[in-house]
């Protein structure tokens, strides 16, 4: 193990979503899953291809956790299309990422979930996946994978967090 991490991080992770239609998605992130709205920024086609983002310019809109955590949603001007369908299983996907957001009560936000419309590819219900650990997955508008996930001792899972 290195004495200095390799990456000495000096602000929460942050983590770019690459989206189709931004508006659907940051009604989602913003209104639906409860995020705060930061900014909105264009980016032009210079900097969109230097970074190998996307072959024309784009759009990214930051949004925040309570903790802290930053989403990027960012949509190229030329998004491509979706897929007609997604796989069952999450790790059908080869390269396949997920959002975590581990929270106090993953029935309640099930609950307020389901009512405006989100399905869960778990199904209504949370699942304990074992004794002390709660779990729902769901997808956003554009089939990107979201796992909420209750640890009812969170210290014993973060003790770095004390």
């Amino acid at each position: 193990m290195l004495d200095t991490p390799l990456l000495s991080m000096t602000t929460p992770l942050e983590v770019g979503i690459g989206c189709r239609d931004l508006a659907v998605m940051r009604q989602f992130y913003q209104h639906t899953l409860g995020l705060q709205f930061v900014s909105e920024a264009r980016i032009p086609v210079h900097v969109a291809q230097t970074y190998r983002l996307a072959r024309g310019s784009a759009t990214v809109v930051r949004m925040q956790t309570s903790r802290g955590e930053r989403i990027k949603l960012i949509a190229p001007d030329e998004a491509p299309a979706l897929p007609a369908e997604y796989p069952t299983y999450v790790f059908d996907l080869p390269n396949v990422m997920y959002l975590t957001f581990i929270i106090t009560d993953v029935k309640a936000a099930m609950t307020r979930l389901l009512e405006t419309g989100v399905s869960f590819m778990t199904g209504p219900e949370a699942i304990q996946s074992r004794p002390g650990v709660t779990v729902a997955f769901l997808r956003d508008p554009e089939g990107n994978i979201i796992e909420l996930v209750q640890y009812d001792d969170v210290p014993a899972y973060r003790p770095d967090l004390q």
